[in-house]
C-alpha cells in the first residue's frame, strides 16, 4: 500500500475540464490530471434518467490531500454533486509514487 490515490471525476467537456484541473495543479492539489476522451454517462438525477456525454479525470495525489481536494471540488467544480471518487494506489513505480509526493507537498514558488 502506498500514500498516492487515484480520484476519479467527469465534467461535461475537455474545455470544462482543463482549467479544472490546472487550477488543482496550482494549488498543488494533484500532481497529474489526466482527461480521457468523451464518455458517456447514464444514471438517474431528480427522478429522471439521464444520458450525457462527459471526459472522465483522473487525478494522481495523496490519501492526505483528498480532504482539500473535496474543498476545493465544492468550490471549483461546476456540478451540483461532482463525483470524487478516491481509489487507493497498492503499488506502483518507487520513482512516479516519490513524483507525486514531491508534487503535491508544499507551495510553489513564483
Amino acid at each position: 500500500m502506498t500514500d498516492a490515490v487515484v480520484v476519479l471525476t467527469t465534467l461535461a467537456s475537455e474545455e470544462e475540464a482543463v482549467p479544472f484541473v490546472r487550477m488543482l495543479l496550482d494549488q498543488r492539489l494533484v500532481a497529474c490530471g489526466t482527461i480521457l476522451p468523451p464518455a458517456r454517462s447514464i444514471y438517474r438525477w431528480e427522478g429522471k434518467l439521464a444520458d450525457e456525454r462527459e471526459v472522465v479525470v483522473l487525478l494522481k495525489t495523496r490519501r492526505d490531500r483528498v480532504e482539500d481536494l473535496q474543498q476545493a471540488f465544492e468550490r471549483l467544480h461546476p456540478y451540483q454533486t461532482p463525483e470524487l471518487l478516491a481509489l487507493p494506489v497498492h503499488a506502483g513505480l518507487v520513482r512516479y509514487l516519490a513524483w507525486i509526493n514531491d508534487e503535491t507537498t508544499g507551495v510553489l514558488e513564483d
